[in-house]
């Protein structure tokens, strides 16, 4: 593997394929990362961009305001999921002062005092799907249990009526991970979720209710001085594409650390005992899982506003920028022994979650509901073992995403 800047030309360097990544991305991230800081690749979807692959430019990047996730500033024609205006006007997508003023909007939901006082609430959620398949002895936990608990809890917040929770981890899916069989897949889900979103805020702007939902329209409608609508506060497109990102954002994200923090502690049973034995520890746990075996390898894609250098490579303005946090936080420069999962290390510090003002605005939420999961998983179930060889494990074909397919216990 070579280094990106000594490949090609040395403002063209040749693309490296990133099967690699699909198929296991740690390795793949290892050598790219000790080949180069900086690497021109092709992605699965066709597209070029520059992975950047060692935790000191990944943090320097995700808070440098010369990367714009703005697509309007791609000079390569990039368009993501091609997702409608209507879904599309939403954080991931946004610089300031756009990306401030809708971020203050929803930010106080998800503040650790708040997300606080749903802990027991979300335990409930919890411990009622465990209700559900205790009597069994074997179950799917990723469909049986951390698939539901994160849509239960996020639709709870925004008010969606139980009737009317539709299939998200299906429309999360034909995004995320598309079936190269249906490519018509993508399309529907866009479809359906947007007909989804309509017809909610719709719903909630005639009946509002004690939710985030409810609020959110209510600050978009609320009468400016004049009688007007305060247009500066939400447009309409930012409003549903909001409600959106939140569920699936939501979802994707809490969904992955749970099963892939359940399988990290079955292949480590001696750090299963010890959380069973000192819940307290929890918290410092769930940071080295989502450190050792994170939901996102890749931060949002970004496009420079000019010509710029990281690690010693030039990248032109407007070209896509992917910055690998499954790489930066697997650095034997940042991480002592960073493969080996120890949730007694000291140098924390990780990346799973973003960092700078793109840090997901959710992560509160996502830690207090892994933390709460595994409690009550490790409580329930003192016998929980795989119930099929670990090297039948199968894991989502995405550079995107980082998550199992299925989870297969028993107990």
């Amino acid at each position: 593997m070579q280094n990106a800047a000594h490949t090609g030309s040395p403002d063209r360097p040749d693309p490296i394929d990133t099967t690699m990544l699909l198929d296991d991305p740690y390795a793949g991230y290892e050598r790219l990362r000790e080949a180069g800081p900086v690497h021109r690749i092709t992605g699965p979807d066709g597209q070029p961009a520059w992975l950047v692959t060692r935790y000191a430019d990944v943090r320097s990047g995700l808070a440098d305001p010369l990367l714009s996730l703005d697509k309007r500033n791609s000079s390569t024609g990039y368009r993501g999921f091609s997702l409608p205006p209507a879904l599309d006007s939403n954080l991931l997508n946004m610089d300031p002062p756009d990306h401030t003023r809708v971020r203050r909007l929803v930010a106080k939901a998800f503040t650790p005092g708040r997300v606080d006082k749903l802990r027991a609430p979300v335990a409930k959620v919890a411990h009622d799907l465990l209700d559900a398949i205790e009597a069994k002895g074997r179950a799917d936990l990723l469909a049986d249990f951390a698939g539901p608990l994160p849509i239960i809890v996020i639709c709870d917040l925004l008010g969606i009526p139980e009737r009317d929770r539709l299939d998200f981890r299906a429309w999360s899916d034909a995004l995320i991970t598309p079936d190269p069989a249906r490519p018509e897949a993508a399309k529907e889900a866009v479809g359906a979720m947007l007909r989804f979103y309509t017809g909610l805020i719709a719903t909630k702007r005639a009946e509002p209710g004690d939710d985030l939902l409810s609020d959110l329209i209510a600050v978009r409608d609320e009468p400016d001085g004049d009688g007007g609508v305060a247009g500066d506060r939400l447009s309409e497109d930012e409003l549903t594409s909001l409600a959106f990102l939140i569920l699936l954002a939501g979802y994707e994200n809490t969904v992955h650390l749970i099963g892939n923090s359940v399988l990290a502690l079955l292949d480590h049973p001696e750090l299963l005992a010890e959380l069973r034995a000192d819940p307290a520890r929890l918290p410092a746990a769930v940071e080295e899982l989502a450190r050792f075996d994170g939901p996102a390898p890749l931060a949002i894609r970004r496009f420079p506003l000019e010509d710029i250098e990281i690690g010693g490579v030039r990248i032109p303005a407007g070209e896509s920028v992917l910055l690998s946090l499954a790489a930066a936080n697997r650095d034997p420069e940042r991480f002592t022994d960073p493969t080996k999962l120890d949730p007694h290390r000291e140098n924390f510090g990780h990346l799973a979650l973003g960092h700078g003002i793109h840090y997901c605005l959710g992560a509160p939420l996502a830690r207090m509901e892994t933390q709460t999961a595994l409690d009550a998983v490790i409580q329930r179930f003192p016998g929980l073992r795989l119930d099929v060889p670990r090297e039948e494990m199968q894991w989502r074909r995405s550079i995107r995403a980082r998550g199992l397919i299925s989870l297969p216990v028993a107990w």
